[in-house]
């Protein structure tokens, strides 16, 4: 029967199956009220009979539609569910029923259409050879979707049954086929049907479903890898990312076994559908681009592999065909040797060209099949025969071909010179057949041996390489080189030195003929006779230096040397001065160029240095302010329905009559955690800034005459002491329970310190530690260290040490008893060594015994889960997460000897926030949650129904918030945050009676006891979650914010510590 089944409906069922055959048998059945022994005729028997089947059959038809809508009427009631007496069932509210249904909805989509493209991706690889693997492959995966899809809606309808219903197998598998039904004739193969959810599937099945689902997509992947025509990485990465996520999420199911019906453990299953919805939307992209680019290329590969072997099919054919016509005219010579090799090696050609055509139909006939066996399923022997021998047969066709015509020329006393050139062309074509051959089986061992790696020519040369390196080779490469290298440089050293003494020889021949012209020109010369003469062309090896003559008229400025240049040479063809001047063409614009690209520098530099003193650099930067974040209509909204409750209708009017009472800067650093005292006398904070502060709340006093804050009575706060930690952050602070005594926690050490400041020890841990807590009697307290709690004296003695298996931890809570404690952490790995791919590590809440040591009960969650608290009663813990999760009330069950956790509520804000630090119980008997957002907003909800009670927006608040504190030992509301910017503000609500703390209700065992306050870790500075940049300048910058005030503030100086300023806050609008 089906989980949704109606019991109404089975009963209907029931009765349906037992009154048919009864009806039909008449009086055979005992059972059958209306068979009568006698009577009427045989005839009327079976005519009464046949009507009285029909009217009970119509009656049943109508108890089960009945039936059915009973249980939808059940589904939805008219009134709000009470939780009380449902200790199982989670409160879901009408909006988180809305927000689950529309996660599953969204994940079937996804499913659907993965199914979708799957679907598409067979009808295209039917066209492809060896396709029937991946269609087997996508068929299996299909219905591993189905069933997958199956149990998921099973697992959201038990946890949101007002939007989504139970569907039963038979009607999914019934909708799918009924869709895509086709005829008899057009029946498609068996392997390409619609999944069917055959099995009878339970949610203890989740784990083996997973896996096998992880065993699908692999051989999904195995087969589509079989393609080696193309290989798509987007799908391979996709693919395996999924398989090591499945895998990990299957062996972290396995933990909790015999669980699957708790609704913690359903809500993690169901938050993993939004993980494995994403990896399937990116598995359905990748395989639509396959579908697009990847199909068509396998098609073009394997049709170009065809078309080859048709190709080479049609060769051989006609090759056979020219060797079964040559042998017409040598199969009668037998008798002589070589007319007897002739026709051997003529007989043996066309056997091989017949095989080779053969083996070339047999291989495209293989290739094309549907069904045939991939590659690596195929016997070595058989991959050759097929793919290699067509083409080797069809090479030793030819060669054998070839080396009978050659004989066949000598057999038949041809020509000597028609005999030679049919040796020497046939050998030419013999080796060269040879020699490709060999390269190309070269190149296939090559890419068999390197994968691709290397090309056969750079395999030849590092064989080149290696044979080169062996000692006699080298020698015989080496030395005949070098001896041949001395020669050449013995010849060329004599060559030059004949050569310099021809040249010796012949300049002075030259010198001794100059000499005698010179002597006859000089005897010119004294007789009085200058001859002209044009100048010698080649006279001299140098150029010719221009000359520049000034004449009587070149009186005036010099001009430059490019001009000059220029003017010169043009000279030299058009002047008749007289000015003998030898200049060449290309002098002249070289000097020009290089002129202007100075000048173009000097006025580059120029424009810079104006632009530099017409734009002086100077001043600082403006500074940065902060916005803050409004929703805009400056109103608060009401709580969604009508509150019955009165307690929950008188808590709303004082909620919003609190207010800013006090502001003040206590730290030069963003504050990280802060903390009351159980008596209510002192508040604790802890900043970056290496402090910690203690603040005195003292006693009441009235305020009169501030605009801004209404007549009334105010706490104040004085600043009582300032603990200085040198060694680094203070990441936490925690009052002991009798609040004299307080607790820092740094990086790698705890510090003890009184109320007065007073520092009775530091407690070295040097290891990381995350948080720490008090027990409840103040003994000791508890160190969270990476996997181990270690359980401290206040002297630094460890008492025990707690250690969690592959585990995380970031947080614990003691119970009052001192018996439990809860913790929360990370799963660091799963029970057989899984680790996440791409999704989230799975984090825990786990229940465990100190006095057995052995864990009573574990959760799953998925959110980034950070800290933890224990109301007073220890009945329900308050669980915060990080970025914008939104705080969990667990509630813990006692079971037998042990105590289990089950969800009792979400707080879910109005609009998404990205929450800091800690939630916070608040109220008296801790009937309030709150908790504060990075932004600035404020949401504090009722404990019980889970109502938002109030909204604080971050434009009232002003500034970003880092964590939030509640004054339990006081009789008015009141609490504190912390800001970026180091301040801290109080706020309260107005009273006309004198808060004292002796007039304020009996503290119960919780009131004194602040173990069960929420930690937070200690961040490193470089966290992009904070920001460390004052908040100047955001009041008064929105027009809807009243503005600041004007009075100045006032300065208190404390004897022993430094002054702070106090300053009146800006109350809500």
């Amino acid at each position: 029967m089906g989980r949704g089944a109606s019991p109404f409906a089975d009963c209907a069922h029931c009765a349906h199956a037992q009154a048919g055959p009864g009806l039909s048998d008449g009086a055979g059945n005992p059972n059958d009220f209306n068979a009568v022994p006698t009577g009427p005729t045989a005839e009327q028997q079976g005519g009464r009979g046949h009507k009285r089947k029909q009217t009970l059959l119509s009656l049943l038809d109508a108890l089960a539609e009945l039936s059915k809508d009973q249980e939808l009427d059940g589904l939805i009631p008219n009134q709000q569910p009470s939780f009380e007496d449902d200790r199982d069932v989670p409160t879901v509210d009408e909006h988180l029923q809305k927000v689950g249904a529309e996660v599953f909805n969204k994940f079937q989509r996804r499913v659907m259409n993965l199914d979708k493209e799957l679907r598409n991706f067979a009808n295209a690889a039917r066209q492809l050879g060896s396709s029937v693997g991946i269609l087997s492959s996508s068929y299996h995966l299909r219905g591993r979707l189905a069933q997958i899809l199956y149990l998921f809606r099973e697992n959201a309808a038990d946890l949101f049954p007002r939007k989504i219903s139970h569907q039963s197998r038979e009607s999914i598998s019934t909708t799918n086929i009924s869709h895509f039904r086709k005829g008899k004739r057009h029946r498609a193969p068996t392997h390409i049907h619609n999944p069917i959810v055959m099995e009878k599937l339970e949610p203890e099945d989740f784990p083996e479903q997973l896996q096998m689902f992880a065993q699908d997509v692999t051989t999904f992947l195995d087969c589509l890898n079989e393609f080696p025509e193309f290989t798509d990485e987007a799908v391979n990465s996709a693919i395996l990312a999924l398989e090591g996520d499945l895998k990990y999420w299957a062996s972290c199911l396995k933990a909790y076994e015999g669980q699957f019906k708790y609704p913690a453990v359903q809500r993690y299953l169901h938050d993993l559908s939004s993980e494995m919805g994403e990896h399937i939307d990116s598995i359905t992209s990748s395989l639509s681009v396959f579908i697009e680019i990847g199909v068509p290329t396998i098609r073009f590969a394997q049709k170009h592999a065809s078309q080859n072997l048709l190709n080479l099919s049609t060769v051989a054919t006609f090759f056979s065909a020219v060797t079964a016509t040559t042998m017409q005219f040598s199969f009668d010579m037998t008798d002589s040797t070589l007319a007897n090799a002739v026709n051997s090696f003529w007989f043996t050609s066309l056997v091989f060209s017949i095989g080779a055509a053969v083996n070339s139909l047999l291989g495209l006939t293989w290739k094309q099949a549907m069904y045939r066996s991939p590659g690596h399923r195929v016997p070595w022997w058989v991959l050759i025969w097929i793919k290699r021998s067509p083409l080797a047969f069809l090479v030793l066709s030819v060669a054998c071909f070839s080396m009978g015509l050659v004989l066949f020329a000598y057999a038949s006393n041809q020509h000597k010179v028609t005999c030679t050139l049919t040796t020497v062309f046939s050998a030419c074509s013999i080796v060269g057949l040879t020699a490709v051959s060999a390269w190309f089986a070269s190149e296939r061992w090559a890419f068999s041996r390197h994968n691709g790696t290397k090309w056969l020519a750079d395999v030849l040369s590092e064989a080149q390489v290696r044979v080169k390196s062996t000692r006699g080779v080298r020698w015989l490469i080496y030395e005949p080189r070098a001896l041949m290298w001395t020669c050449s440089r013995w010849t060329r050293h004599h060559f030059r030195r004949l050569s310099d003494a021809v040249s010796e020889l012949s300049a002075r021949t030259i010198s001794r003929l100059n000499t005698t012209d010179s002597d006859e020109k000089l005897a010119e010369t004294e007789r009085g006779v200058t001859p002209v003469s044009p100048l010698p062309a080649c006279a001299s090896p140098e150029p010719l230096s221009p000359v520049f003559r000034r004449g009587a008229s070149d009186s005036g400025p010099l001009l430059p040397i490019a001009e000059l240049r220029t003017n010169t040479a043009a000279s030299v063809g058009g002047e008749d001065d007289g000015t003998a001047s030898v200049m060449s063409d290309q002098i002249g614009p070289l000097p020009e160029a290089g002129r202007g690209r100075f000048a173009n520098a000097v006025r580059a530099v120029i424009k810079m240095r104006a632009a530099s003193t017409a734009f002086p650099v100077g001043g600082r930067n403006p500074r940065r302010q902060r916005t803050m974040s409004s929703d805009g209509n400056g109103q608060d909204l009401e709580p969604v329905g009508m509150l019955k409750n009165s307690r929950v209708a008188t808590l709303m009017p004082k909620l919003k009559s609190l207010q800013p009472t006090q502001s003040f800067e206590a730290h030069v650093a963003l504050v990280r955690h802060l903390q009351f005292s159980p008596n209510g006398k002192f508040l604790a904070t802890s900043s970056w800034d290496r402090t910690s502060v203690i603040f005195k709340v003292g006693v009441s006093r009235p305020v009169r005459g501030v605009a801004s804050v209404p007549m009334g009575i105010q706490e104040t706060f004085t600043s009582h002491r300032i603990l200085a930690h040198p060694q680094g952050f203070v990441g936490q602070v925690a009052w002991s329970p009798s609040g004299h005594l307080l607790l820092t926690k740094l990086g790698r050490g705890v510090k003890v310190w009184t109320e007065d400041g007073v520092c009775k020890r530091t407690i070295d841990r040097r290891r990381n530690v995350q948080s720490i807590t008090w027990l409840p009697g103040g003994e000791a307290f508890l160190s969270v260290e990476g996997s181990d709690v270690a359980k401290l004296e206040l002297s630094g003695s460890v008492l025990a040490t707690y250690h969690f298996d592959r585990m995380v931890l970031h947080d614990v809570a003691v119970t009052q008893d001192g018996v439990r404690m809860v913790c929360v952490g990370t799963l660091t790995a799963s029970a057989d060594g899984f680790h996440p791919s791409k999704c989230r590590a799975e984090k825990q809440i786990i229940v465990y015994n100190m006095a057995k040591q052995e864990i009573e009960n574990r959760v799953p969650v998925l959110h980034e889960v950070r800290d933890i608290t224990l109301a007073r009663n220890d009945q329900v813990a308050l669980v915060s997460y990080e970025n914008k999760a939104p705080p969990q009330l667990w509630k813990l069950d006692p079971v037998k000897d042990s105590v289990r956790l089950s969800l009792r509520h979400t707080y879910m804000p109005k609009v998404t926030v990205d929450f800091a630090g800690p939630s916070y119980f608040g109220g008296r008997n801790d009937q309030l949650v709150l908790c504060a957002g990075k932004a600035g907003d404020i949401h504090i909800w009722d404990r019980e129904s889970g109502t938002l009670l109030h909204h604080i927006r971050a434009q009232t608040v002003g500034g970003d918030l880092t964590c939030i504190a509640w004054n339990h030992a006081w009789d008015t509301f009141m609490f504190a945050t912390g800001s970026h910017d180091g301040g801290v503000r109080i706020w309260t609500t107005p009273s006309h009676i004198t808060g004292s703390i002796e007039s304020s209700v009996a503290p119960s065992r919780a009131t004194v006891t602040p173990a069960n306050t929420p930690r937070t870790i200690s961040p490193t500075p470089f966290d992009p979650d904070y920001r460390t940049d004052s908040p100047t300048g955001q009041l008064g910058l929105d027009p809807s914010t009243p503005a600041p005030l004007t009075s100045t503030p006032t300065t208190l100086n404390v004897p022993e510590t430094p002054a702070i300023t106090l300053r009146p806050a800006v109350p809500p609008s």
